[in-house]
Formats: structure tokens, C-alpha cells, sequence
């Protein structure tokens, strides 16, 4: 008996889980996604963020400039089966400067993974990006990662995440030992101790002994001392520790925690398997239509990313897209919500970091890769039936600002392609000057290795070395009622005025000083940090 389209919709709905990681850099996210997709079977063998001789570099990161650093740049989806689960990893990019990238990623989750580094715990970058999860609702699973190296306390980094960030912590197993004396964690769900064993780099799987609670076979692998410190300290935590509230968890106020460390593969494959049992699968969505459930037989979707060159032999162009509601397939003609167009998705790709695979069919929660002949824009919805829009992606506050300049006339087509396609894909926000005879674009960006990436795919994928001239502003802040409001202000001291890729006027200011004083004499004017 074949399946109506609202059964079929259900029963994938069921089974797919979508997450995007964030972190402070250099708490491990990279390596901590490299461990997923090796036990989720995607990868064979894991490769360091550091590549050393004959060791493997990270799936996850394709960018050149991204393996010579040992960071990630870009946001890339890496989608794999476990347990019967269909999972899509949204991938972020590690370094601050790229957070905007990582807003954006968000948008297209249904939930997050905190991941900390049990030295340091929480980080800036962390903080911050919580609170764009917090905004959205979304579920956060902790990873409390390098438990293998000398670290703060379970308790401390429990009592941390709940005072500084206001969330109820429900820690799900718990570390035996830290540094050199780790020996794995403490199973609460299953009362079972899981000991794990060091193999080289945790390039592979690790071997794992399970020890039921009460089991005496445990004295065999830790000594009395820890043991009985693990004992005390599991018996406090059933005191203290909140009770397990999966209503909780999914709206965004209670985190499951998770110890382990990523880099030896300790805790990784217990995270995944309760991580499938309490996060959320596909969630309804706002649109101009009211809130949309994945379950509606339309199919709809939004671009959340623009790529180009991700395959540089093919000069490709790719937009990511969430699949929101209905069923995808190959080759179905959509409507395109802003500029009212019938598009043809032909070529459909499942993604995995720069590999890619043809696709037949799609369905909620998962991303697909589409050819983007210059169609496509962040944020813009495709969809069947009624017309309707999900909510925009918006920009934020870039702080640093320069020309980019093209000293090589003869490059002025390449130059063109270059900056135009960069600015569709979001690398970085481009703005230019009102001054007709000012032709050059002025990057605005969040940090210096924004530019620094601009430079770099301008001269690799583009061919064209171009120079930068700075710019000695600091904030930026959007005219919310547009040219006409600021026509009636008169002239401006201490501001430059500009106009982003939609034509809308951005005011640039040296401090948050000249902002305020501006404020002050024109209360009328009303800015804003954020664009939608």
C-alpha cells in the first residue's frame, strides 16, 4: 500500500536531525565534527585540523587557505545515516570574525551543540553565539571537550553554564577522572561506566568496555581513590542536579552535557546516540502565511548561503538551501518569492564539504546544494502553492571598513565578477560611497581575516591582486526609514554616508560616542545595528 504524501512527510520527518555547532576557536569544533561523521560512518578515518606527514586533513574544511591555517572559514553541510537517522551537520566557521557566517548557518537549525573547552569554559565567541540561539529557541546539547588534559571541574563548568548563561544543565554522563588520570564517563541514562582506551590521534574508533553500575569488574581498570571520588562526586550530582525535562530542552531553557574529548574519540559516540533521542526533529517555521509545519504537502525552502568555486575546475556557484515543508525533487519547477520568476532546480546535490553527490528527492530539514546561474540571494524563499516568504537573514554591524582597490585596469572584468559574486555569497558585506566619482567597493567586515579571505579567493579564483585602503570608521548603522528620512536631516558632521548592496543608506562613525551625539541633535532619525 503506498504511502499518501502526508504520511511520507511524516514518517522522514521522524527520522532526520539537523544541528550546527558552535564554539569559541580552538575548543576543537572542527575535530569534534571530524568524530561525528567517523562514527556516523561517513569518513573511514579522521584526519587532524593540523595535518602532520601522512595524517589526513579535515573533511570538513575545503578552503585552501582554511588547511593552511588549521581553522575554518566557511560554513559547509556534511550530511550522513546513523542509526536509521538522517543527519545533516551544518557546519560553521570557527573564527570570530566570520560570525555573521555562523548567524546565518543558524537560521537554517533546529538545533545547536555548545561545544567548551573544559580549561577555559565559556569563551566570548560562545556567549555570543548563544545568544543568537537563545533568539531562536533552539536546543542547545553541551560538549565539554579536552577532558583529557588538565581542566576546571564537572561541578564549576555546570555551575558556569547556568549562572552566565541562565540555562538548567542536565549533565547525561559524567567524566571519570580529567588530564592524564580520564578514564572515560559515567552513563546516567544507562547507570553503566564506559571506559575507553587511547589510540593514536583517535583517528579510528575506539574500543569501549562497558561495566554495569555495581559491577565489581570496575576495580580492574580505575584505582580506589578515583573510584570513590566518582562515587561521591555522582551522589552530590543527584542531589543538586535538576531532574530531566525534555519539554526543557526544546525550548531552548534546559542543555544536556556531555563530557568527552573529541581529539581521542571519548564521549563522541554516547553524545550521538542520546543527541537522536532528545533533539528536535524538523520544526514548523514563521512565514508571511503564519507558521508553516514540515508536514504541509507544498514544498518550500529558503537560501541561507551562497558558495562560489567551491570546485574551482567547474567555477561552480551554489545555493544552499534549507528544505522547509513538502517533498523536493529533481527537476520540479518553483517559484521564486522576490523576483516573482518560475525556476527549474535541476542538478540538485546532497553536500558534503566539497564532495557532492546527484540527488532525486528531498525532504524537510535537509540541505541541498543548487547551481546558482545568479539567481538566488541570501535569504530568498522558493516555493509551490501560495505565495509565501520566510523571515529574512539579517545583516549585522559590520566594524572595520576599506577600499578594495584593483591596481591593474586591465583585470576590470575579473575585478567586477570577483566582487560582485563575493558580495552575493555574503563573504563580506560591501557598501560603496555616494560620491559617484568614488568607483570602489569598501569591504565591511567583522575582522581583519575577512579581508584578508576576500584577497585571497580575488587573487586565486579570480586571478586579480587587488589592495585595500582602510578606512577610519568603526560602527555602522542603518537609516531605518531610507534616503528620504535622511534628505530631511540636512547635512551630517563626523559621518560618512554610504549605501549597502540593496541601495540602502548606511551611515559609517568613528565611535559609539559620535552615534549617541547624533542621536542626541536628531532624535528624529532612527538608526539601527541590523538589517533585514
Amino acid at each position: 500500500m503506498s504511502l499518501t504524501i502526508e504520511q511520507e512527510l511524516l514518517k522522514a520527518v521522524s527520522k532526520r536531525r539537523n544541528f550546527a555547532i558552535i564554539s569559541h576557536p580552538d575548543a576543537g569544533k572542527t575535530t569534534l565534527t571530524e568524530k561525528l561523521l567517523l562514527y556516523g560512518g561517513a569518513i573511514h578515518q579522521a584526519g587532524a585540523v593540523k595535518a602532520k606527514g601522512e595524517q589526513r586533513r579535515v573533511t570538513s574544511d575545503w578552503m585552501e587557505l582554511e588547511k593552511q591555517r588549521g581553522i575554518s572559514i566557511t560554513s559547509t553541510v556534511l550530511q550522513f545515516d546513523y542509526l536509521d537517522y538522517y543527519i545533516n551537520l551544518l557546519d560553521t566557521p570557527g573564527h570570530q570574525d566570520f560570525s555573521e557566517d555562523t548567524y546565518r548557518t543558524l537560521a537554517a537549525a533546529d538545533n545547536a551543540v555548545m561545544l567548551i573547552d573544559a580549561a577555559k569554559g565559556l569563551e566570548p565567541q560562545t556567549r555570543k553565539l548563544f545568544e543568537v540561539c537563545k533568539l531562536r529557541s533552539l536546543p542547545i546539547f553541551t560538549f565539554v571537550n579536552k577532558m583529557d588534559r588538565p581542566g576546571r571541574s564537572a561541578f564549576e563548568l555546570l555551575d558556569e553554564i547556568e549562572k552566565e548563561l541562565g540555562l538548567q544543565t542536565y549533565p547525561v554522563n559524567y567524566p571519570i577522572g580529567s588530564g592524564d588520570f580520564f578514564k572515560g564517563v559515567f552513563d546516567r541514562r544507562e547507570q553503566a561506566y564506559h571506559l575507553f582506551e587511547r589510540i593514536a590521534h583517535g583517528s579510528l574508533e575506539v574500543p569501549e568496555i562497558i561495566i554495569p553500575k555495581g559491577d565489581d569488574r570496575i576495580h580492574n581498570y580505575i584505582d580506589e581513590q578515583l573510584y570513590a571520588e566518582t562515587l561521591e562526586e555522582l551522589e552530590m550530582l543527584e542531589e543538586v542536579a535538576p531532574a530531566f525535562d525534555l519539554e526543557a530542552i526544546h525550548q531552548g531553557k534546559m542543555t544536556p552535557v556531555f563530557f568527552g574529548s573529541a581529539m581521542t574519540n571519548f564521549g563522541v559516540s554516547l553524545f550521538l546516540q542520546s543527541f537522536l533521542d532528545y533533539a528536535l526533529s524538523p520544526t514548523p517555521r514563521k512565514s508571511t502565511l503564519g507558521e508553516l509545519e514540515p508536514t504541509h504537502p507544498d514544498f518550500t525552502g529558503f537560501v541561507f548561503k551562497l558558495q562560489a568555486n567551491m570546485d574551482p575546475k567547474h567555477r561552480d556557484r551554489v545555493a544552499f538551501v534549507r528544505v522547509c515543508t513538502g517533498k523536493f525533487e529533481k527537476d520540479m519547477t518553483v517559484n521564486h518569492a522576490r523576483s516573482g520568476k518560475s525556476v527549474r532546480l535541476s542538478h540538485p546535490q546532497k553536500l558534503f564539504a566539497q564532495g557532492r553527490e546527484s540527488i532525486e528527492e528531498a525532504y524537510p530539514g535537509d540541505v541541498i546544494g543548487l547551481n546558482n546561474p545568479g539567481v538566488f540571494a541570501i535569504g530568498d524563499t522558493i516555493y509551490l502553492g501560495k505565495k509565501l516568504e520566510y523571515e529574512g537573514i539579517p545583516s549585522f554591524s559590520p566594524e572595520l571598513f576599506s577600499y578594495l582597490k584593483n591596481p591593474n585596469p586591465s583585470k576590470f572584468k575579473q575585478f567586477q565578477k570577483g566582487v560582485q559574486q563575493l558580495q552575493e555569497e555574503g563573504a563580506v558585506q560591501i557598501m560603496y560611497s555616494i560620491d559617484e566619482f568614488i568607483r570602489e567597493p569598501i569591504l565591511a567586515a567583522v575582522g581583519q581575516l575577512q579581508f584578508e579571505v576576500v584577497q585571497y579567493r580575488m587573487l586565486s579564483e579570480y586571478n586579480v591582486e587587488t589592495t585595500l585602503e582602510p578606512i577610519s570608521f568603526n560602527v555602522a548603522r542603518w537609516v531605518v526609514d531610507g534616503w528620504e528620512a535622511l534628505e530631511k536631516v540636512g547635512r551630517l558632521f563626523n559621518v560618512m554616508t554610504v549605501k549597502d548592496a540593496r541601495n540602502r543608506p548606511v551611515l559609517l562613525f568613528r565611535n559609539e560616542w559620535n552615534v549617541n551625539q547624533l542621536q542626541g541633535d536628531h532624535p528624529e532619525l532612527k538608526l539601527s545595528s541590523i538589517a533585514f
